[in-house]
C-alpha cells in the first residue's frame, strides 16, 4: 500500500540535499519540492551566490512549486523586464528530484542510504554472550595460523577480557583497565595475519595502520588521529561500532627514539608522545570519510576508551640488546656463563624485558600503556611445511582450487614441500617467501596446462623444485609419465 507524505517524513530522517547533514546537526530544514530539504546555511550560501550572479531575490524564492503560475509579491520590475525582452531564469520550473536522480517515492538517494544505515544500527546490539570463550577463540585461530601456541593463547585471553570489560561496564566501584598488547617477532612470523584472522572471527571493525607514515602534528605525513579515521571507515562511519573495534599498528619499532639526533624527532619520540592519549583513552576529533582534516570535511568525536590497541614490530637489533644484558652475568669462575651462550638462541626475543625496550628507544610512558608484551617465535622448516598445507587458506590449497577449475588435480609430495621450506629459510623473510617460491615454479605449469585438455593430474616433486627434473603429468586414462623440462 502506498504511503502518504506524512508517513514518509516520519520514517526517513531529514537530510540536507547539499551538505548531507541530518536535521539533528544542521538545524531546522527548509522543505523544497519533491521531498528535498536544504539546511538554512546552504540555502543562504545558494541565495548569496545566485544574487551575485545577477538573479533577482524574488525569482530565487520561487523554488519548489513546480508549474506555479502565481506571480511573486512584487512583480513590477520583472514584468517590465519581460516586456522588454530580458531573460530571467525560471528556477521554479526545475524539478530537483528528477535532476539529481530521486529514487523510490521521490526520496533522494542519500536519504534512503541513511535509512538503511539506521536500520542496520538498530539491529547491531553488543552482546557479551556472543563473544566466544578463550579456548574457542584459540581453536578458531588454529584453523588459520600454524604454531605460535603461546601467542594465540595470550591474544585469546586478552581479547576475551577486553570485550567482557566493554559488555559489563563498571562493576560497583571497580573499573577494569584496558589491556593493550605489544607483539614482537621476526618478519614473516604471522603478526599481521594473526590480528586479521582474529578480527574476522569476532566480526569487529579492524584498522591496520603503519607507524612509518605517522609524524607529529604540523609536519608532512599522517597525524596520529588518522589511525582512528581508518577504524571509523572500517565501521562504515558508525561511531558506536568503531568505539568497540581493534586497531593494529604495525612497524611500531620504526617510531623508536632516534639516537644521536641533532634535530627535532618528529617521527620518533614525538609520535610516541602523541599516541599516549589514544592508548590510555580519550575523545579524539577525527574527519568523517577522509584521511586528513580540512574545512570541507565534517568532524566527529570518537572515544578511544574501549578500543583495543595491538602494536607489532620486528624490532631489528633488539636481540643484540637482550644478549648484551644476559651476557653481563658472564664472569670468570664456577658460576660464570659463556659469552656465546645466547648467540645461537632462536627464541631470544622471549627473554625481552621493559628495560630492553627502553634501550631500543621506546619511552617508558609508551611501554607502560602496553601491559601485555609477548613474542612470536621464528618459523622453522617443519612449521613452514605445515603452513603450506594445513591452514584453511593454505597456499597449496589455493593452487589446487585454481587447477580444479580446469579439471586438473594438483598434488605435492613431501620432498617438494621440504624443498620449498628450505628455500624459504634461506631468504630469511619468513612465510612471505613461500608464495614467491611457489609462483616461480608454478608459472610454467599454469601456462602449459590449459593448452592440453587431456592432462588429468600434475604432481610436483623435489627434483622439479631443485631444477633437476620435471613434474609428473598424468593424462586422462593414460599411465603417468614424467615430463622433461
Amino acid at each position: 500500500m502506498a504511503k502518504n507524505q506524512d508517513e514518509i517524513k516520519e520514517e526517513y530522517p531529514k537530510i540536507c540535499f547539499l551538505c548531507k547533514r541530518p536535521e539533528s546537526k544542521a538545524g531546522k530544514m527548509v522543505e523544497m519540492g519533491g521531498n528535498i530539504c536544504i539546511c538554512r546555511e546552504c540555502m543562504q550560501h545558494a541565495v548569496d551566490s545566485m544574487q551575485a550572479s545577477g538573479l533577482s531575490y524574488n525569482g530565487i524564492m520561487n523554488l519548489g512549486d513546480e508549474g506555479s503560475t502565481e506571480p511573486p509579491e512584487t512583480t513590477e520590475n520583472t514584468e517590465e523586464k519581460e516586456k522588454k525582452g530580458s531573460k530571467i531564469p525560471s528556477i521554479s520550473m526545475i524539478n530537483l528530484s528528477d535532476l539529481f536522480g530521486g529514487m523510490g517515492m521521490g526520496l533522494p538517494r542519500q536519504q534512503v542510504k541513511k535509512k538503511k544505515a539506521k536500520e542496520k544500527q538498530e539491529e547491531k546490539v553488543f552482546d557479551i554472550k556472543a563473544i566466544p570463550a578463550p579456548h574457542k577463540i584459540k581453536a578458531s585461530l588454529d584453523e588459520y595460523v600454524v604454531g605460535q601456541e603461546y601467542a594465540k593463547k595470550v591474544i585469546s585471553v586478552a581479547v576475551y577480557n577486553h570485550y567482557k570489560r566493554i559488555g559489563t561496564g563498571a562493576l560497583d566501584d571497580i573499573e577494569i583497565e584496558k589491556s593493550n598488547m605489544l607483539m614482537l617477532g621476526p618478519t614473516g612470523c604471522g603478526k599481521t595475519y594473526l590480528v586479521k584472522t582474529l578480527a574476522r572471527l569476532l566480526d569487529v571493525p579492524l584498522a591496520i595502520a603503519d607507524a612509518t607514515s605517522l609524524t607529529e602534528a604540523g609536519y608532512i605525513g599522517d597525524d596520529i588521529e588518522s589511525v582512528i579515521s581508518r577504524l571509523l571507515a572500517a565501521a562504515d562511519n558508525d561511531v558506536d561500532r568503531a568505539e568497540q573495534g581493534i586497531v593494529f599498528i604495525d612497524e611500531i619499532d620504526k617510531i623508536a627514539k632516534k639516537k644521536n639526533a641533532h634535530q627535532r624527532d618528529v617521527s620518533g619520540e614525538a609520535v610516541q608522545q602523541g599516541m599516549l592519549k589514544l592508548l590510555e583513552g580519550s575523545e579524539v576529533e577525527v574527519p568523517v570519510g577522509a584521511a586528513s582534516k580540512n574545512a570541507m570535511v565534517p568532524m566527529t568525536t570518537v572515544n578511544t576508551k574501549n578500543i583495543l590497541f595491538i602494536c607489532g614490530g620486528a624490532f631489528p637489533g633488539l636481540e643484540e640488546i637482550i644478549r648484551e644484558r644476559l651476557n653481563r652475568q658472564a664472569a670468570i669462575g664456577f658460576l660464570g656463563d659463556l659469552r656465546d651462550k645466547y648467540d645461537a638462541d632462536p627464541d631470544i626475543l622471549e627473554k625481552v624485558t621493559v628495560e630492553d625496550l627502553r634501550s631500543f628507544g621506546m619511552i617508558p610512558e609508551f611501554i607502560g600503556r602496553l601491559p601485555i608484551i609477548f613474542s612470536l617465535s621464528a618459523l622453522t622448516r617443519d612449521m613452514l611445511v605445515r603452513i603450506l598445507k594445513e591452514p584453511r587458506n593454505a597456499i597449496i590449497k589455493q593452487y589446487q582450487k585454481l587447477l580444479a577449475l580446469d579439471e586438473v588435480e594438483l598434488t605435492m609430495d613431501d620432498g617438494a614441500l621440504e624443498a620449498i621450506a628450505e628455500k624459504a629459510l634461506e631468504k630469511k623473510t619468513g612465510a612471505r617467501a613461500l608464495r614467491a617460491i611457489i609462483e616461480e615454479f608454478m608459472l610454467d605449469i599454469m601456462y602449459e596446462i590449459p593448452k592440453d585438455e587431456n592432462i588429468g593430474s600434475v604432481t610436483i616433486t623435489r627434483e622439479y623444485i631443485e631444477h633437476t627434473g620435471g613434474p609428473v603429468i598424468s593424462l586422462r586414462n593414460v599411465p603417468p609419465q614424467i615430463s622433461c623440462s
